[in-house]
């Protein structure tokens, strides 16, 4: 065999920008890239703390503020990036926000008492959910496609092309009853009780194929439970049958979690490695289930 592994895996020297780069997932994210020896690392985040705190881990770190559900200032970071380096190989869409849930099933209570708590919901969290998980997909992506045209004339990834890579969730592909809500409908292919949204895990099937003629590849990760402030009240329910750490082997009932544990930062590193790396230059409009089997456990369309 005249593969090398060390090489089809290798992300060294590559461009990255990374949205909500600085925790949970994200973090991850850059230090995947960081530590395989990634040229630069751009993180994009609200939170200038957070982002500084991620620069420190690495120097080709770069961080910038910025929205991502803001079109002008996703425009202005492009801008930024195309002074400084030129070309992006790799953007990652991780950005994400998680409402507070309707807080009852509609298995468990009266149409009355469902509908009276449903509609304490507000519709601003619904909105800030669709423009943070889905919108800013599209929009983060427009405005890096002149940059990743840039980074396949620039030609420094042989064996594959730019790529756009979206961190989705398992949340796209559930119906359980009575847990419908903002934020598995903004990841869905076909959410919960048929509501059809193009969202997130649409945008990227649709994405890969608009994106074709400019040879832009669209991926996506669909995380199950994993450490991080977004998922932290679904972590909660579960609850651990053990004194061991949730990352773990052991820590929670195959019923929750077949592979007994959260996912820890290796899922996430070897999964985008994978990805991103001439590995993975065949995939193109791929959802990359990562859920230690989570999914499995539920009602759902995948």
């Amino acid at each position: 065999m005249d593969t090398n592994p060390s090489e089809l895996f290798s992300v060294e020297g590559m461009v990255v920008a990374i949205s909500g780069g600085g925790t949970g997932i994200g973090l991850m994210m850059t230090q995947a890239f960081a530590a395989g020896g990634a040229a630069k690392v751009y993180i994009i985040g609200r939170r200038k703390d957070k982002l500084d705190e991620t620069a420190k881990l690495s120097p080709n770190i770069v961080p910038l503020v910025g929205d991502v559900t803001s079109k002008e200032s996703l425009c202005q970071i492009a801008e930024q990036i195309k002074q400084e380096t030129g070309y992006v190989n790799l953007l990652c869409c991780n950005s994400g926000y998680m409402p507070p849930p309707i807080g009852v099933k509609s298995t468990d209570v009266s149409v009355q008492e469902y509908a009276k708590k449903a509609l304490e919901q507000k519709t601003e969290d619904w909105v800030t959910t669709f423009s943070t998980n889905s919108v800013s997909v599209v929009f983060n992506t427009f405005a890096f496609l002149e940059l990743l045209d840039a980074g396949n004339r620039k030609g420094n990834c042989a064996g594959r092309k730019s790529q756009v890579i979206v961190t989705s969730s398992i949340a796209g592909y559930l119906r359980v009853p009575g847990n419908f809500g903002a934020y598995p409908a903004s990841k869905a292919v076909i959410s919960m009780d048929e509501l059809i949204d193009a969202a997130t895990t649409h945008i990227v099937k649709h994405l890969s194929g608009t994106l074709a003629p400019y040879s832009i590849r669209v991926n996506a990760i669909a995380p199950g439970l994993f450490p991080s402030e977004l998922a932290a009240g679904l972590i909660a329910q579960g609850g651990t049958k053990s004194d061991k750490e949730p990352t773990e082997e052991g820590a929670y009932e195959k019923s929750f979690i077949p592979a007994e544990r959260l996912g820890k930062t290796d899922d996430i590193v070897g999964t985008l490695l994978y990805m991103a790396s001439a590995a993975g230059a065949y995939l193109n409009g791929n959802v990359q289930v990562l859920d230690g089997g989570r999914i499995s456990q539920l009602n759902g369309t995948y």
